[in-house]
């Protein structure tokens, strides 16, 4: 049940110091409500026994603490789970829990829908509708969190998250930073930084920015290891080329003493799989903080490509290794109900009329 007033969920810590100073309450109020939210799943103010009663009035009067609703949920045959969640106005985004041996990660949206319109990607032949905020970020890990202790009667199941679901994090840079340091924080869901990794299309000054604001694993969709091609595979190059894309990375990783930047290159059948291209993006990435995620390619309805053979993959995988650049092939998971990487599409209004460079201008923040 959606509600009109302000949703205390999704606030960072020193957000809810401020917060509750302002209303002539201690500071350490800020951590007793994350406690409650984020390490012991409790969303009734009224059962917050440490805080006073009336104090619990107050905030049940005037705040909310709202989680979004799953409309579907989806089980793929390898345990990959994928939930439909309501935005309001006809609108839905998609999150998507792939369980591992020794990890379960969570995939979050970021954005209703897309603005960058990778034509490989499901999400960006939706459009674009809006930014989420932080508390709609935040809510997919309590909604599945929940679910999943539901299920299977433990909460400890979510150990990584990644920012790799509907939308360009970084051009909804404050909201995905506030969400960011709920995740990392010890009063929040105390995830180690190093298990929770924004990935981006290549938005430059956002890259540079975010290395101010948090210091979280990075992955970046580059996919074609020239201009020219990336160009026609990722819009977003045509402001930011590659030579200033891979100079903000190492940038990241120096000021946050990354080991590596995580390029994820999702393999197209004669677009971008030959062997001069490997041999290109080896040389791209020779000697630097480096590591390539090799994408099977997933089909969806409507996409003109088609995925690269298995021994393809290989061979272009076993030149990355020659030249000494770690890369592996990720396993793709949950694509039969479209789970996979680039697949999630949701239920989007599409809004995005004008072209890239106006449309970021509008939603970066």
């Amino acid at each position: 049940m959606t509600t009109n007033k302000n949703n205390l969920i999704g606030r960072p810590f020193d957000d809810l110091v401020s917060f509750f100073q302002s209303i002539g309450e201690k500071k350490y109020r800020a951590k007793q409500l994350m406690d409650w939210l984020y390490h012991r799943s409790i969303f009734d103010f009224d059962s917050m026994t440490d805080l006073n009663k009336d104090l619990r009035q107050y905030l049940d009067q005037n705040y909310s603490l709202h989680i979004p609703m799953s409309t579907k949920k989806e089980r793929a045959f390898d345990g990959t789970i994928k939930w439909m969640i309501d935005q309001g106005k006809s609108q839905a985004i998609e999150a998507v829990y792939i369980p591992e041996k020794n990890r379960g990660t969570l995939c979050v949206s970021s954005q209703i829908g897309c603005l960058i319109d990778c034509p490989f990607c499901a999400t960006g032949h939706q459009g674009f509708n809006r930014n989420l905020s932080s508390a709609e970020i935040i809510g997919q890990v309590l909604l599945a969190k929940q679910d999943l202790q539901n299920e299977f009667k433990r909460d400890d199941l979510i150990t990584n998250i990644v920012f790799m679901g509907m939308g360009e994090p970084l051009a909804n840079f404050s909201e995905t930073v506030r969400a960011t340091k709920i995740l990392t924080d010890p009063n929040g869901f105390n995830i180690s930084r190093r298990r929770v990794t924004i990935s981006t299309s290549g938005l430059v000054p956002q890259i540079i920015k975010l290395a101010d604001h948090v210091n979280v694993s990075l992955a970046i969709s580059l996919h074609a290891p020239f201009d020219e091609l990336r160009n026609e595979l990722v819009p977003i190059n045509r402001i930011h080329p590659i030579e200033s894309l891979l100079s903000a990375c190492w940038f990241y990783a120096k000021k946050q003493n990354l080991k590596t930047v995580t390029f994820e290159y999702t393999l197209l059948k004669n677009v971008n799989d030959l062997r001069e291209h490997a041999k290109q993006l080896a040389k791209l990435l020779k000697n630097r903080p480096a590591k390539v995620n090799l994408i099977p390619f997933n089909k969806f309805p409507g996409v003109v490509y088609e995925p690269t053979p298995p021994d393809q993959i290989n061979e272009f995988r076993n030149i990355l290794l020659e030249s000494g650049i770690m890369a592996i092939t990720r396993t793709t998971r949950g694509d039969d109900i479209q789970a996979a990487c680039g697949q999630l599409a949701g239920t989007v209004n599409n809004l995005a009329k004008k072209s890239l460079r106006q449309k970021l201008k509008k939603t970066l923040n």
